[in-house]
């Protein structure tokens, strides 16, 4: 059965972490409290399938590296080293206006429910004129969220408001 376990990186999705290692699904959640929510089903079955353990990393503040590599411990493979540790725009962006924002939106309620809000956000950016300003409310990083954002150009700025709310500015760029 050894040879049908998945080797733990950080493009792992949880799911896959949890359902080969039942084993680090608490380890995870100790490390990630946001991930505590894994035990309701819907949840399990929407973020776990999407979140990869860089993305859980992000959300929980800590260091992919650190993250991998307890897990890995724990599931007896060897330790690494990785140089690509993401991270996000922390420090309050040039580009940040609070009379641009142009809609915002508490993603809580959605995750609560055991949706995912990627899509529905994504399409709202998209949506928005170029160089106003979107504002995510969320309890954690939506590492998932941000990533997806990237990949088609948006820029962002992540303030921690405290330990259970997070904003999260999108802005469209405008093109020269």
């Amino acid at each position: 059965m050894e040879e049908n376990k998945i080797i733990i990186s950080p493009k792992t999705k949880v799911l896959q972490l949890i359902e080969a290692y039942p084993h680090l699904e608490d380890i995870l959640i100790s490390r990630v409290p946001a991930f505590k929510k894994l035990k309701n089903p819907v949840l399990r079955n929407t973020v776990a399938k999407i979140a990869t353990l860089q993305q859980a990393a992000a959300i929980g503040n800590i260091k992919t590296e650190e993250l991998i590599n307890l897990l890995r411990l724990e599931a007896g493979q060897d330790m690494t080293s990785f140089d690509d540790d993401k991270t996000y725009t922390t420090q309050r962006p040039e580009w940040f206006d609070e009379t641009l924002v142009y809609k915002e939106t508490n993603i809580k309620p959605m995750l609560d429910a055991g949706d995912q809000p990627v899509n529905l956000v994504m399409s709202e950016l998209n949506e928005m004129p170029a160089g106003s300003i979107y504002k995510v409310i969320a309890p954690f990083i939506p590492a998932p969220l941000i990533d997806k954002s990237l990949s088609v150009g948006f820029l962002h700025w992540v303030n921690h408001e405290s330990d259970d709310m997070v904003l999260v500015y999108f802005v469209k760029p405008r093109r020269s």
